[in-house]
């Protein structure tokens, strides 16, 4: 297990609780938010991936924030849906906000569920914000706990990238995160991957799905 990190203290604080409220915060925001960004809705692009997946598999998001992209899943008819987060109060605000979902503290560095537990883990936006050196004990909790899937949404680069985040340093990187967890465990192979360019912008996240051999 990884002891508290700069990024976890982050994430956990005040800092980490600004960046909740400054963000989207219902399911038609966020819907708005990548229309705007990358042309189609978040919707869409889970329907691109997951559109094959049985509704009934158990999910678990790793770093859920408000539950958002958990709500959006639940939208699309998913019904038995996990989350953890580490910011305390963006856990009181899930709870407040969604039902029928179960949203817990906790971290990437130690998911509090048995190994296989879930059917398919996932990431959106989480992993740009962990250290380099500290990204093999997350995937390695993200494969540990599912028996089948694993799906991500990140900010996507060639090489690994360190990029300012609002004034601060070593708190935002960009990689080819699909090709770090592939060369980590070999037990996974590609399913399907996308890269989706911003409107307004040259960079690019990538979506990818993951499957146990």
């Amino acid at each position: 297990m990884t002891a508290e990190t700069d990024q976890m203290n982050a994430w956990a604080g005040s800092f980490g609780a600004q960046y909740t409220d400054r963000n989207p915060q219902t399911l038609a925001d966020l819907e708005a938010l990548y229309r705007s960004s990358f042309g189609r809705s978040r919707t869409e692009m889970n329907q691109e991936f997951l559109a094959n997946l049985d509704t009934s598999a158990r999910v678990l998001e790793v770093g859920c924030n408000l539950g958002l992209q958990l709500l959006c899943l639940q939208e699309m008819g998913f019904t038995n849906l996990y989350g953890i987060e580490l910011q305390p109060y963006a856990v009181e605000r899930a709870r407040q906000t969604t039902r029928g979902i179960n949203i817990i503290t906790g971290s990437a560095f130690d998911v509090p569920f048995k190994d296989g537990f879930f059917d398919l883990t996932f990431t959106s936006g989480v992993l740009i914000h962990i250290a380099p050196a500290d990204l093999p004990v997350a995937f390695d909790e993200l494969c540990r706990c599912s028996k089948r899937w694993v799906w991500g949404f990140e900010y996507f680069a060639e090489t690994q990238t360190e990029i300012p985040y609002r004034g601060h340093t070593a708190l935002l990187w960009k990689a080819d995160f699909a090709r770090l967890l592939l060369e980590r465990h070999p037990e996974l192979e590609m399913v399907k991957q996308s890269r989706y360019k911003y409107v307004a912008n040259e960079n690019t996240d990538a979506m990818y799905l993951l499957r146990k051999r």
